[in-house]
């Protein structure tokens, strides 16, 4: 798996963009700072022949597909067969276990449907928030819609990021720089989208 990752690292383009995202957005450990910020970093490059705006576009599609795949598996397998998975040696070979599936179940309890949004942007939480969404069979058009503004606004930051770094930093020390400054830029976010939340849902009570 690392060395089909390397090749498709060496090679990114639009569908390898969307084919990681995809991986990334399932049970498979490919964190998206390994590559959207290179996408765009090397999409900064002059003569380059990505273009950032579709990098964002690509990996926001390939976010989506890869919930899809989860959110269809829980919906139609069940809460024990997830959690069979979670404790099985191929859930385990994907970084995967039962605390972790139990931790975005409550993340999801505790947020609601509005989690499969701004679980986008948690740490540990991105990549199995359509776990949950699918268990409680939540409406498809709801899910696709909070997960595409979700991982389009997580794609948008980590995009930004390596476009910007591209005058800054050497290609080799990008990824370290992104994943030094991701978390704090998400935990961030995840606090405006909060505040503009609860500011509509007071307007909307009110």
């Amino acid at each position: 798996m690392s060395s089909f990752i390397t090749w498709c690292y060496a090679h990114l383009n639009y569908w390898t963009i969307t084919f990681l995202m995809t991986l990334e957005s399932t049970v498979i450990p490919i964190p998206s700072e390994l590559v959207v910020p290179p996408a765009a970093y090397r999409a900064a490059a002059e003569g380059a022949d990505l273009n950032v705006l579709l990098v964002v576009l690509c990996a926001t599609l390939g976010a989506d597909l890869g919930a899809i795949i989860n959110y269809t598996a829980a919906y139609y397998l069940g809460r024990p067969v997830m959690y069979a998975f979670a404790r099985s040696t191929a859930g385990r070979m994907c970084l995967l276990n039962e605390q972790k599936v139990q931790h975005a179940e409550r993340y999801f309890t505790d947020h609601g449907a509005i989690a499969t949004l701004i679980g986008r942007l948690v740490p540990g939480i991105r990549h199995l928030i359509s776990i949950p969404a699918g268990l409680a069979r939540m409406r498809l058009s709801h899910f696709l819609l909070y997960t595409t503004l979700g991982a389009g606004l997580w794609n948008i930051i980590l995009a930004a990021m390596g476009y910007a770094l591209a005058s800054i930093v050497p290609e080799e020390q990008l990824v370290t720089t992104v994943t030094r400054y991701s978390h704090q830029i998400g935990y961030a976010m995840i606090a405006l989208a909060v505040i503009v939340i609860a500011y509509f849902a007071y307007k909307a009570r009110k």
